[in-house]
């Protein structure tokens, strides 16, 4: 799925969201970089795989939120993890680097990969800024 794709999922579910177009962005000190309504509730979003490539994780924390990869790996019993390839992306989410986003699971075909929000996202007013599997917006949900 691609951004309009995204967007007309969300409406043909009914879920609200706000959209702000910007020029496309690679990382969180970029996205810092664009005036955004609410950047307190922007995402961060970690794609990750195991040594031999059979299990793949996104990690989804608030954007200003540091992640310590060994100790996730102990706290949900993983193997030793370290960043999935662009080709790995491209491959199961079918999205480029820089776009990673929970949104692109819509594209995970083959279920490969498994999710983790951070609960901070769930608490106060539950909003979360990603990509629409697209880095030129992010989409308020």
């Amino acid at each position: 799925m691609g951004k309009k794709e995204i967007y007309d999922f969300l409406d043909s579910k009914g879920i609200a969201y706000e959209i702000t177009e910007h020029k496309a962005v690679y990382n969180m000190e970029e996205w810092a970089e664009i005036d955004l309504p609410y950047p307190e509730d922007n995402a961060k979003n970690l794609f990750v795989r195991d040594k031999k490539k059979r299990n793949f994780y996104l990690i989804t924390v608030r954007g200003d939120k540091r992640v310590d990869l060994k100790a996730f790996r102990q706290a949900h019993g993983t193997k030793a993890l370290s960043f999935a390839s662009s080709d790995d992306l491209l491959a199961i989410m079918k999205l480029e680097p820089g776009s990673v986003t929970p949104l692109g699971l819509l594209n995970d075909d083959e279920i490969r990969v498994e999710f983790y929000l951070d609960k901070s996202f769930l608490e106060g007013n539950a909003r979360i800024g990603c990509h629409p599997n697209d880095n030129t917006a992010t989409v308020w949900l």
